[in-house]
């Protein structure tokens, strides 16, 4: 049995992803939180291991280092050892600050279609390393946890296995386009691609549903 802590990135709304299924799944005008890993959840307990998606703080209210406390806390409060850290989206910005606080705790760093910063990077920073204004994509917003920088010591990381799955069709290419370069010049990577859009858990569920399980082996 593998423990799988699975961080979302902004929280989506349940339109969105109605759209993206093209289902009506969810009742219209929410948002989905931590839900948006349902079904990863219900497949990796399928599988016999733990998982656990807790839904961000409000990004409104809550920036980036109360959201790693967050997920720092969750992990101590239930004494998780040896986990599987997961982030999606600015999800990824979460789990580099929770893994550099307690490296011993994890296992495996995963990255999907997710931020990956240097240290003293901001979300927002990333997308100017791309040449594009983060303000230009609707719904996106300078909430204090998209425009916090992020101190963290890379040494603390550095030895972790770490993998990063980049969606092909990903409408934030620019940020994750300047993680795979990140990727290719850094040893301990292990990297994938889907070809699918930015939420491959509502796009190709299944592929990503086996390259979960394959994390855990």
């Amino acid at each position: 049995m593998v423990t799988y802590v699975l961080v979302h990135g902004g929280s989506m709304s349940t339109d969105g992803w109605n759209r993206l299924t093209n289902r009506n799944t969810y009742p219209p005008g929410g948002k989905l939180g931590g839900r948006i890993w349902d079904g990863t959840i219900a497949m990796l307990q399928e599988h016999g291991h733990r998982a656990y998606a807790p839904t961000l703080a409000d990004e409104h209210t809550h920036n980036l280092t109360d959201h790693i406390e967050q997920i720092c806390g969750l992990i101590e409060d239930r004494d998780l050892k040896n986990v599987l850290l997961v982030g999606h989206s600015y999800g990824g910005m979460v789990i580099t600050g929770v893994a550099a606080r307690m490296p011993k705790r994890i296992r495996r760093l995963v990255y999907i279609d997710a931020a990956l910063p240097d240290p003293g990077q901001s979300l927002f920073d990333q997308f100017a390393e791309g040449g594009v204004d983060p303000l230009s994509y609707a719904g996106l917003e300078a909430v204090s946890a998209y425009v916090e920088k992020l101190s963290f010591d890379p040494r603390k990381i550095q030895r972790l296995p770490k993998t990063y799955v980049l969606c092909t069709k990903s409408e934030f290419a620019v940020v994750t386009q300047v993680a795979r370069r990140k990727v290719a010049r850094q040893t301990g990577w292990t990297y994938l691609e889907l070809p699918t859009s930015h939420v491959p858990m509502a796009t190709m569920r299944e592929r990503l549903y086996r390259l979960m399980l394959s994390f855990a082996r």
